[in-house]
C-alpha cells in the first residue's frame, strides 16, 4: 500500500523529501490523462482547420520563401551559411517554432483548462505533459518537410545527426521552463499570454534563425547572450557539419535549464492551489 498522505497547513518547502515524492508520484499518475488530453488537442487542432495538417508546413515554408526572396533582392545582407539559404532558414524556423510552441503552450493550455482546474482534482502536470506531447508531434510532422528539403538541396549530413534529438530535447525543455514559469500568472491575467506572443516575435530576431551568428557589436553580444542561440546552433551543427562552435555555451544553458525547470516545477505546484482558489472565488 502507498504511504498515507496527511495534509497540513505547513509549507511543503519545509518537507523537501515529501515534496519531491509527491511530485514524482503525480508525474507518474498524470501520464494517462496527459495522453488523452494530447490526443484530444491534436485531433481538434487539425480537424477544425480547412487545410488540416498542411498548417504544420505552411509557416516555415512561407518564412523561408519570404526571406530568400528578400535576400536575393538585397533587402538585407546575410553572411555565408553552411547549407543553402532556403534550407538554412526553414530548418532554423522549424527549430524556433518548436521552442516557441513549448514556451507558449503551457500558458495557453492552463488558461484553456481553467474550468477543469476549478472543478476536478487531478495532477496539474498532465496539462503540461499533454502540451509537450503536442509539441513533439508537430515537430515530427515538420521533420518530414526538413528531410525532403535536405534531399532536394543535397545537404550533407554528419554522423552526429543521431545526437541532434538530444539537443532538441534541451531546447524544448528551455521553452517549457518559460511556459511553466508564466502559466500560474497566465491563469489570472490573459495579458501574460498576449505579451508572451509579442516577446516571442522580438526574441526571434535576436536568435540566429535567418542569419549566421554575428560576432561583433552590441547586436552580436545580445545574440550571444540569448539562451536559445547555443541550443539552436548546436542542433543545426550536429545535423549538418558535425563541428560544434559553442559546446560550452550549450552545456551552460542546458544545466541552467535543468535546474531552473526543477525550481519552476516546484513553484508551479505551490502556486497552482492558490491560483485555482482565486479563480473559483
Amino acid at each position: 500500500m502507498p504511504p498515507e498522505i496527511v495534509h497540513t497547513p505547513d509549507s511543503l518547502l519545509r518537507r523537501p523529501r515529501f515534496l519531491f515524492w509527491t511530485m514524482w508520484q503525480d508525474l507518474l499518475a498524470a501520464r494517462e490523462l496527459a495522453w488523452r488530453l494530447m490526443v484530444r488537442d491534436i485531433s481538434a487542432q487539425y480537424r477544425q482547420a480547412l487545410l488540416g495538417i498542411a498548417w504544420a508546413f505552411i509557416p516555415p515554408i512561407a518564412t523561408a520563401i519570404g526571406f530568400t526572396l528578400a535576400k536575393d533582392a538585397n533587402v538585407f545582407t546575410v553572411g555565408e551559411t553552411a547549407i543553402p539559404y532556403p534550407a538554412y532558414v526553414m530548418f532554423n524556423m522549424t527549430l524556433w517554432q518548436t521552442f516557441a510552441d513549448a514556451a507558449t503552450g503551457p500558458v495557453q493550455a492552463v488558461m484553456q483548462a481553467k474550468p477543469m482546474l476549478a472543478r476536478v482534482n487531478f495532477p496539474r502536470e498532465a496539462i503540461v505533459l499533454a502540451k509537450l506531447g503536442e509539441v513533439g508531434f508537430n515537430f515530427l510532422i515538420k521533420l518530414i518537410l526538413i528531410i525532403g528539403l535536405f534531399l532536394y538541396f543535397r545537404v550533407p549530413l554528419s554522423w552526429t545527426v543521431i545526437l541532434a534529438p538530444v539537443a532538441l530535447i534541451h531546447l524544448i525543455l528551455l521553452g517549457t521552463l518559460v511556459g511553466v514559469l508564466l502559466a500560474p500568472i497566465g491563469v489570472l491575467y490573459q495579458d501574460v499570454f498576449k505579451g508572451l506572443n509579442m516577446i516571442m516575435g522580438f526574441w526571434l530576431f535576436l536568435t540566429p534563425v535567418i542569419y549566421p551568428v554575428p560576432t561583433q557589436g552590441v547586436f552580436g553580444a545580445l545574440v550571444a547572450w540569448n539562451p536559445v542561440t547555443p541550443l539552436l546552433v548546436t542542433i543545426r551543427e550536429l545535423a549538418t557539419t558535425g563541428v560544434l562552435t559553442n559546446a560550452v555555451g550549450f552545456w551552460v544553458v542546458s544545466l541552467c535549464t535543468f535546474v531552473g525547470l526543477l525550481l519552476t516545477w516546484i513553484g508551479f505546484r505551490i502556486a497552482m492551489p492558490y491560483v485555482v482558489e482565486r479563480v473559483t472565488s
